[in-house]
């Protein structure tokens, strides 16, 4: 559960915050999954990220690429 005394910022914030290369961390809903993930931008992902996600975050790090990447 959320507590109501956490304050949250706001999208421009967060977005903001991605552009600077800093991880972020998007929660869902109490009434839903009641979790939070993980949030950096794929182009400034460092070792030291990867590692910070996976010691805490302790789940799966999905990256989005482009179609030509996949291919």
């Amino acid at each position: 559960m959320i507590s109501e005394n956490i304050p949250l910022d706001s999208i421009e914030e967060a977005i903001q915050a991605i552009k600077r290369g800093e991880i972020i961390i998007v929660v869902d809903d109490e009434d839903r999954e009641n979790e939070g993930d993980f949030i950096c931008a794929a182009e400034k992902v460092t070792p030291e990220i990867i590692n910070f996600m996976s010691k805490y975050g302790r789940g799966l790090i999905c990256a989005s690429i482009t179609e030509e990447r996949c291919d």
